[in-house]
């Protein structure tokens, strides 16, 4: 197989080009504008993978706080002959959901009505009821969902994607993160031109805003040119005396794409472009505009879109909170599915939804109208749609009451394993040597969920 793992991109060959061309950072970025000359060369070309792929882009809706997987999308009737039962000799209680689960779509796999709009696409949802992972704690199981690694700085998901397809809009950051945090989008030891890049947007935010540093405030357009040409004479110089830099080629590479996304993002950013019903569709919420966002982003070529809808983290109350946040995340949600599958973009782009760990079981103390659930990683649910995965299916199980998985376990390798596949990846292939090691998302482990793949 023709992989482009285990080598560092070649960008010798590109300092050539500029030093011979007398182009520099400035020079290059001006180029650009009038033709892509350098298309061929950047590491971010797109390239195709070396297996049959399913999906081109993924749109990563993290669910960070941890979801009750018992309230959303893990329907257990056993459990309620246990409700009000003690597990521990009184100090906890286990707790029956508040919410009824209804039967959805041909498929009839029952989904909580604290999301009545994602019953209506269920023919089109992998719900994964056996996830399982080893820390209940926020920060290190949520940076193990985004980069499959709990302690240590490794790349995330979405850079290893953008490292393994590259992207297919030159004027647009093949990976754009819509909130979270910075581990959640680094690229760590895989060259910076793989980071996520942030975009400050809301619903009310001017487009061409959202990404920073865009336009200068400041000068004019004169003064601009005469900084492009101080800056190339001085690339020229640096070129002269170094052989290899991957900070300049990100330096240089960044500015070439600066350039580009000037029109590219202020267009793609820009909602207002879209109809009164596809608006009204996704709801007038942040989550819809950012859901919407993410569809205008993949329809564009953006190869991976990360987007923060968190507040799960429900220790009391559950009954009004899941229905406020699952509320807020279901109608955008579903209409990022119809919207998707309506223009012929639901197959080839895989979306994901899902936190760190679920919840447990019990509440502290005695079940009342404020009950709510405190951390647990040994069973929660996730569920994916489109990208190749088959629709209507619910995969794997955990026991009569949630606690534990008790059929078909998934690791958080498990499913970046099969996140890969469905890329066209061998995961134990897409990797990338550093310190004398070959390393790679999934690190010695991970079996891909093959029985989930249309």
């Amino acid at each position: 197989m023709d992989y482009l793992c285990n080598t560092r991109f070649d960008v010798s060959s590109r300092r050539e080009f500029l030093t011979k061309t007398s182009f520099g950072v400035g020079g290059v970025a001006l180029a650009t504008i009038l033709q892509d000359l350098q298309a061929a060369e950047s590491p971010l070309k797109p390239r195709k993978a070396p297996l049959q792929a399913k999906a081109k882009a993924v749109i990563h809706i993290f669910a960070g706080g941890a979801p009750s997987h018992l309230d959303t999308f893990d329907y257990k009737p056993e459990m309620k002959k246990f409700d009000g039962t003690s597990s521990d000799g009184g100090q906890r209680e286990i707790f029956y959901t508040p919410f009824n689960f209804t039967p959805s779509g041909k498929s009839g796999i029952h989904i909580s009505d604290a999301f009545p709009q994602l019953q209506t696409v269920a023919d089109e949802m992998c719900l994964i009821n056996s996830m399982t992972t080893d820390v209940p704690a926020h920060g290190p199981a949520a940076k193990l969902i985004h980069t499959g690694s709990l302690v240590l700085p490794k790349p995330s998901l979405g850079s290893w994607t953008l490292y393994g397809l590259g992207t297919e809009n030159q004027s647009l950051p093949g990976f754009i993160t819509l909130g979270g945090a910075a581990e959640w989008r680094q690229s760590s030891f895989l060259p910076s031109l793989f980071q996520g890049s942030v975009a400050n947007f809301n619903r009310n935010a001017a487009p061409n805003k959202v990404l920073p540093n865009l336009f200068s405030e400041f000068t004019t357009n004169d003064s601009q040119k005469n900084q492009i040409d101080l800056l190339k004479k001085l690339n020229l110089m640096h070129e002269q005396r170094v052989q290899k830099d991957e900070q300049l080629e990100a330096r240089i590479e960044s500015f070439e794409l600066a350039f580009r996304m000037q029109a590219a993002a202020t267009d793609a950013f820009d909602i207002k472009k879209e109809s009164d019903s596809t608006r009204e569709m996704y709801g007038n919420t942040e989550l819809g505009a950012k859901l919407l966002v993410a569809r205008r982003l993949v329809e564009r070529g953006v190869r991976f879109v990360q987007i923060d809808a968190g507040g799960w983290d429900h220790h009391t109350d559950v009954k009004t909170n899941v229905t406020r946040v699952g509320g807020a995340i279901d109608t955008p949600a579903a209409a990022l599915i119809k919207d998707l599958k309506q223009r012929g973009l639901l197959d080839s782009t895989l979306i994901i939804w899902g936190g760190e760990f679920g919840r447990t079981v019990t509440t502290p103390g005695r079940v009342n109208e404020r009950s709510g659930r405190d951390h647990h990683s040994k069973a929660f649910s996730m569920w994916m749609a489109g990208g190749g995965v088959k629709g209507g299916i619910r995969y794997g199980k955990s026991d009569e009451i949630g606690k534990n998985v008790a059929e078909d376990p998934v690791t958080v390798h498990d499913f970046h394993a099969t996140v890969l596949r469905l890329l066209g990846f061998d995961h134990t292939q897409l990797t990338y040597r550093y310190n004398g090691r070959d390393f790679r998302l999934t690190d010695n482990y991970g079996e891909i969920i093959k029985e989930i793949i249309a």
